[in-house]
């Protein structure tokens, strides 16, 4: 509801249009960057490594979309359609993946499948040393360590669009003569459809995204290729043209998520359910319950066991000052980072509620896109357009000055590592934010404004009180993503600010698993926090939201 005192405002608008302006610059750079080409360094590029970077992008999209569609289906499936032995906290259970990041996931199952692993070398003590178990570093293994990681976007939606389609529509189709599986396949599936694709869609930009675990398995991706060009070839450019070569695989998978988002209401269905419709007695009901464990063991709990007996066998020399101040430039880094996208998506949020105007939602909705922004191409992008700032105008005023060593002001600094932040992660801000504000009854802000408080007291006595849970979830979400966040991380950290996430990097890149434990039991342990939130959240049924 808007405040009536403030709703004619203009400067919403601008608030509004400044946001949709952090994300169109970062754009607008990767289209000016065609503006000239290195041709050698392209000509090396279409010789030898563009056809191998399209055709890893297009299997690892494929196969992770195909992965993540069966398990999070299936297991979504169970736990809300099915009763099985365990299904109450199996159902909650299932969506703890989401704490461990990809490239975590990745180390540990190279350390524990690899040819000299613990695995394979314990089955060769058994069948002797000519067995051979199939590698994991190769295409599948990526694939197998992602769907692991990204099953849960589409498990979550599935399973909320299963619960949401009541007892009517399926018990309808059993008085029709279908059985469980038929009605499933003809009914529940064909309407949770929207649903699932929104998520695979959601999984493939991950995919895209993803720096981390493809440079531990060394499969080369277009994100790993923009970081070589970067620091390989030290061709800014040229990285920055990859990024919007890149940017055209994740819009392709934008625009199927937002089409699946376009298609998600179903008119005439049921209340909300919550109970199980089928019981699995017997055998079946062990095999489901089994079935949920096996996924839950192999993509968190065996993983997270690994990480602690790689601690307690590590090299204690690890935890000096040094560690410690990784510690300290993540926590403050992750806070800072919080604390400025929380600001400016409640900014943005207000924006849309006062002031409905179409031009106003087109750019608060601009602005939350850029959650599909990949780190590496917001790294590229901001530094391109920080680089050219610098020389062309920062620089060149400091010699104005009489500054005798001029230097960059914008390239490298905190300052260029918080934007990119902010860009990525105030979608993930605003979801909180927009739910809580979504809550307050109209009746109070009116109730306030007719005791006679101004548009600013009403939001800082009713709406701000009303808003804390809101804006606390979204801290701790944005926290952690920032946590977990490698890419963008690693290209724009000022000097002397590694975080737990680079050093992860250099020490995988080294392969020196157990040293990569600490720090990364530390992430997950982070991570485990939001992870818990987002369960209850959705655990709250729709009629205690307040209308």
């Amino acid at each position: 509801m808007p405040l009536p005192s403030v709703v004619s405002k203009p400067h919403w608008r601008a608030v509004a249009y400044t946001g949709a302006a952090l994300v169109l610059m970062p754009l607008l750079v990767l289209a000016l960057s065609w503006s000239s080409l290195d041709t050698s360094i392209w000509r090396h590029l279409l010789e030898t490594q563009m056809l191998r970077l399209l055709g890893n992008t297009l299997v690892l999209s494929v196969g992770v979309v195909a992965g993540v569609v069966l398990l999070g289906v299936s297991l979504a499936w169970l736990t809300s359609l099915c009763e099985f032995p365990g299904r109450r906290w199996l159902d909650w259970a299932l969506m703890l993946p989401f704490a461990v990041p990809a490239y975590v996931l990745a180390f540990v199952m190279i350390g524990l499948l690899d040819f000299a692993g613990p695995l394979q070398s314990l089955l060769r003590s058994w069948l002797g040393n000519d067995f051979r178990m199939f590698s994991i570093r190769s295409t599948g293994g990526v694939i197998f360590v992602l769907v692991l990681v990204f099953y849960p976007y589409v498990y979550m939606l599935a399973r909320g669009a299963f619960l949401a389609q009541g007892r009517g529509l399926m018990e309808a189709a059993r008085i029709l003569g279908h059985s469980p599986w038929h009605a499933f396949w003809r009914v529940a599936l064909p309407m949770a459809r929207p649903a699932i694709g929104a998520g695979a869609a959601l999984a493939v930009m991950e995919t895209l995204a993803d720096f981390g675990a493809v440079s531990v398995f060394n499969y080369d991706t277009f994100t790993t290729a923009i970081y070589k060009t970067w620091y390989g070839f030290y061709s800014l450019q040229t990285a920055t043209q990859l990024a919007s070569l890149l940017l055209l695989f994740v819009l392709l998978a934008l625009y199927a998520e937002r089409r699946a988002q376009g298609s998600r209401r179903f008119p005439g269905v049921d209340k909300p359910r919550q109970g199980a419709l089928f019981r699995l007695r017997g055998a079946r009901g062990w095999l489901a319950t089994g079935y949920c464990l096996l996924v839950l063991a192999i993509a968190f709990v065996i993983p997270l066991l690994q990480l602690f007996y790689w601690l307690l066998t590590s090299d204690r020399n690890d935890f000096d000052d040094r560690y410690w101040s990784l510690i300290r430039n993540t926590l403050s880094l992750g806070a800072i980072a919080a604390f400025l996208t929380v600001s400016v998506a409640l900014l943005m949020v207000l924006a849309r509620r006062l002031q409905p105007m179409r031009r106003v939602r087109s750019a608060v909705a601009l602005a939350n896109l850029g959650y599909a922004l990949p780190g590496s191409v917001l790294a590229v992008g901001i530094m391109f357009a920080f680089s050219f700032a610098d020389n062309q105008l920062l620089v060149p005023l400091q010699g104005w000055f009489g500054v005798e060593e001029p230097r960059p002001w914008l390239l490298g600094s905190l300052f260029a590592l918080l934007l990119a932040y902010l860009i990525r992660f105030m979608a993930v801000a605003s979801g909180p934010i927009d739910t809580s504000l979504a809550r307050i009854r109209p009746a109070l802000p009116e109730a306030a404004h007719s005791l006679g408080h101004s548009g600013f007291s009403v939001f800082w006595r009713v709406y701000l009180p009303l808003l804390v849970p809101g804006l606390l979830s979204a801290g701790l979400l944005v926290f952690v993503d920032v946590l977990k966040e490698m890419p963008a991380t690693l290209l724009m950290r000022p000097f002397g600010w590694d975080t737990l996430a680079v050093r992860i990097h250099s020490l995988t890149a080294e392969g020196d698993w157990p040293r990569a434990a600490p720090p990364a039991i530390t992430l997950v342990a982070t991570g485990l926090l939001p992870v818990i939130i987002l369960i209850r959240r959705s655990a709250q049924p729709v009629s205690r939201r307040t209308r």
